[in-house]
């Protein structure tokens, strides 16, 4: 951790300060709140390298943060503030100015052959064409990377179990040392065992989620102690294989089984 720490620290990268102190018209796009912080800088830093590198890489990233911001804000809007409703006002428009944003960066992008907003476009808008031509990638190099993999899976969840699992160990497979796993995975591991009651599986896939992410809502209200329990399971041996499954990962050394 020290050393993580260091090596931040001799990188230098810009804060949100550095951010609206060179860029105003960016930082100031929505009025800052105490709702919704870490998602309004992302989206601030998407649009900056945006900027800086104007692409279809980078329009993806504008729409995932501006996503992720009204999710969050149109929940933070939904409280009412008894003294100050003028906040509550002020969040409301805020989701309206990102899903306008949205619009106008999905209709720019509708055409576009980049791999992730093929995705994009076939996930939020059922855009058959879309999605016909990222499943064309398949057979390229174009869709190696932990996230497009998953995608694909997802795809192909409800129509070939055995080929949806092989995607999410291949996803994991692609996944570099210290890079941060997208725990939907695990998950998605866990449900298509659980399908096939091979319920050690299931108990190892859900203990690696447990213990790479021990707040995960999915994972807070299942005691796998008694899991272990009714299905006559070795948990501390079990406990030993997640853990090393997890640490393969993390060191970006995992095969499939």
């Amino acid at each position: 951790m020290i050393l993580i720490i260091a090596i931040s620290a001799c990188n230098k990268a810009p804060t949100f300060a550095d951010l609206c102190d060179e860029n105003p018209k960016i930082c100031n796009e929505f009025k800052e709140d105490t709702w919704c912080k870490k998602e309004r800088i992302a989206v601030g830093f998407a649009n900056l390298s945006h900027q800086q590198k104007p692409d279809d890489a980078g329009k993806y990233k504008q729409l995932i943060s501006y996503e992720n911001y009204a999710q969050c804000m149109n929940h933070a809007s939904k409280i009412e503030h008894i003294k100050f409703k003028e906040k509550q006002t002020m969040r409301v428009t805020n989701v309206v100015k990102a899903k306008q944003k949205i619009k106008e960066i999905s209709q720019a992008t509708e055409n576009s052959n980049h791999p992730h907003l093929l995705y994009y476009h076939w996930s939020r808008y059922l855009n058959k064409n879309a999605l016909q031509t990222f499943l064309d990638l398949e057979s390229t190099n174009k869709l190696e990377t932990p996230d497009l993999q998953f995608n694909l899976a997802t795809y192909y969840a409800k129509r070939d179990q055995s080929k949806t699992l092989k995607l999410l160990y291949h996803a994991l497979e692609l996944t570099n040392e210290n890079e941060v796993v997208n725990t939907e995975i695990f998950k998605s591991i866990a449900t298509i065992f659980a399908d096939k009651k091979k319920y050690t599986q299931v108990y190892i896939w859900s203990q690696i989620l447990a213990t790479y992410s021990p707040e995960d809502e999915t994972i807070k209200n299942v005691n796998l102690q008694s899991y272990a329990q009714t299905f006559n399971l070795d948990q501390e041996f079990l406990d030993t294989v997640a853990l090393k499954t997890l640490n393969t990962i993390l060191e970006g050394e995992f095969k499939a089984p």
